[in-house]
């Protein structure tokens, strides 16, 4: 199948908040940015599984996957873990490993992962065997004095709750995760390799430009020479193409996980542009006939018909932030909005060239879900100082699992892209 079109912006467009940002920018240093998981539940003391709490600094969650593997001896599948976790950061969460017999010394071969403790329990830890999580952020380049400022906009966000905008994280360094998994859904295989190795797709770091020359000139031997682990996916795509494979098996070769994490990206693209459309027409905060309503506590649905409406009961609700609209996570299993609201997430998909058939496919699209069109903020405490990197403005709350605390921050500091994720374009 081909002919899908290329996916627009994925990342976040709209403000809740009207007034201006505070500025600054954030992740300067790891240190700056530190995730406390917080666990749904704590290991029993037995079992075959080995639960470690790892705090990791400037490490991303493939390279301590590896580490991990390499040291246990353990294959990735054996390996389980609640949430990946940002690689700019000082991370602390726990992963479980299926180990039977006694484990090797705990003390890793990597000076940036640390063991902080270790206990068995009955299971593996599953993507969403979480909470939520803690962070302490602070923010640089900014007058400490307008820690005020940072209080009230938090604040601010903490009543009305913050856009569940899915983050630059999702989408990656060149924002073109969802290109790749459009191209993957639409089996345009050529396309796929095109943005994946190529000059003619997304922006890519100047350092890539003589192997993406090369690729385009049809030079694939010389292009797979120049590709390094450093860009895993395109280095097995590459060498897949120089030893004689064709452009599907190529793709393919990068793995299910990264397939399915460029799908999740496209998804999520879907659904940034349907909270778009919501914080547009105001109605981010509102239940429409037709919606299907999202209850925080137990993370269940219920649709929002004209009778729920009568009873005058759901503005409570969604004040108090027990309930929110929710948006579409495009799949087979996913619950359909009706009327006006299924228009809207409807539109949101053709928009960005996937039609719904696509999506929904049982055969080939997503598994599928909701996902509340705001954020609960809870806990919030901030501060200011000066360290020897100069001086900050302290941040610290907690957001339930899935919720990004770049996009809080994007809310307060109304900022460019680079300055939230510490990742500067050349």
């Amino acid at each position: 199948m081909s002919g899908c079109e290329p996916i627009t912006n994925p990342l976040p467009q709209r403000y809740l908040l009207g007034e201006e940002g505070v500025g600054g920018s954030l992740k300067e240093r790891p240190e700056d940015f530190v995730v406390e998981e917080m666990p749904a539940y704590e290991p029993c003391g037995e079992g075959e599984h080995l639960y470690l709490r790892i705090e990791k600094t400037g490490v991303s969650h493939g390279e301590l996957i590896s580490c991990l593997s390499r040291h246990f001896g353990l294959t990735s599948k054996a390996i389980g873990y609640a949430g990946m976790k940002d690689k700019i950061g000082v991370t602390r969460q726990t992963v479980s490993l299926h180990l039977l017999s006694e484990p090797p010394p705990l003390e890793l071969p990597h000076e940036r992962i640390k063991v902080l403790w270790a206990k068995r329990h009955r299971n593996k830890i599953r993507r969403g065997h979480l909470l939520g999580n803690r962070f302490l952020i602070r923010i640089r380049n900014i007058d400490p004095d307008r820690k005020d400022s940072v209080l009230q906009r938090l604040q601010k966000l903490e009543r009305l709750g913050a856009p569940d905008y899915f983050g630059p994280q999702r989408f990656g360094y060149r924002a073109n995760n969802q290109l790749l998994g459009a191209a993957y859904l639409c089996e345009d295989w050529r396309r796929l390799l095109t943005e994946l190795l190529g000059t003619k797709g997304s922006w890519f770091p100047q350092y890539q430009q003589e192997r993406r020359e090369l690729f385009d000139a049809g030079r694939i031997e010389e292009a797979a020479v120049l590709w390094t682990m450093a860009d895993r996916a395109e280095l097995i795509a590459i060498r897949a193409l120089r030893d004689g494979r064709c452009e599907r098996e190529a793709c393919t070769a990068v793995g299910r996980p990264t397939l399915s994490f460029w799908v999740t990206a496209a998804v999520s693209a879907i659904f940034n542009k349907v909270v778009d459309q919501r914080i547009a027409d105001e109605t981010i905060d509102l239940l429409l006939e037709g919606d299907l309503a999202f209850k925080h506590d137990s993370r269940a649905v219920f649709p929002v018909t004209e009778d729920e409406l009568a009873t005058g009961e759901l503005p409570a609700r969604l004040a108090s932030l027990e309930i929110s609209p929710s948006g579409p996570l495009w799949g087979k299993d996913m619950t359909r909005a009706r009327g006006r609201v299924a228009e809207i997430e409807e539109a949101a998909a053709e928009t960005i060239g996937l039609p719904v058939q696509l999506l929904t496919d049982p055969a080939r699209g997503p598994d599928g879900g909701r996902r509340p069109l705001r954020s609960p903020l809870r806990n919030i405490a901030v501060d200011s100082g000066t360290d020897e990197h100069g001086p900050f403005v302290q941040a610290a709350f907690e957001l339930p699992r899935g919720a990004y605390a770049t996009v809080v921050m994007r809310e307060v500091m109304k900022v460019e892209e680079a300055a939230l994720t510490g990742f500067h374009r050349e």
